[in-house]
């Protein structure tokens, strides 16, 4: 894909691999892949994000991506991603970037 750095192909193979029922945040991403911060991972998500399950990453306190269709939270209850309200209950669906179901 024209366009993309290191840091970007990094930033989208990590989303690519979080599990249905699981999310991570933008700092989380950063901070799996040891540089950047959140708001370079949102950047990479906002240019390049459509073709990974984008709704899986969040924002630190679990409110969905802003998606003003509602399209991330239909996306994340579809997952099966557990809730509380309208936010990610980050305590249980924060995914721990090892295990992933076969």
């Amino acid at each position: 894909m024209q366009g993309l750095d290191d840091f970007a192909e990094a930033v989208l193979d990590v989303v690519d691999r979080i599990p249905p029922g699981k999310v991570l945040a933008y700092g989380d991403i950063a901070e799996y892949l040891g540089t950047g911060g959140p708001r370079q991972v949102g950047r990479v998500m906002a240019l390049f994000g459509g073709g990974v399950p984008w709704w899986r990453v969040v924002h630190a306190d679990g409110t969905p991506a802003l998606v003003d269709d509602g399209r991330a939270a239909a996306a994340l209850r579809e997952d099966d991603t557990p809730m509380r309200g309208d936010r990610v209950d980050m305590r249980r669906a924060r995914w721990d970037g090892a295990t992933r179901p076969a």
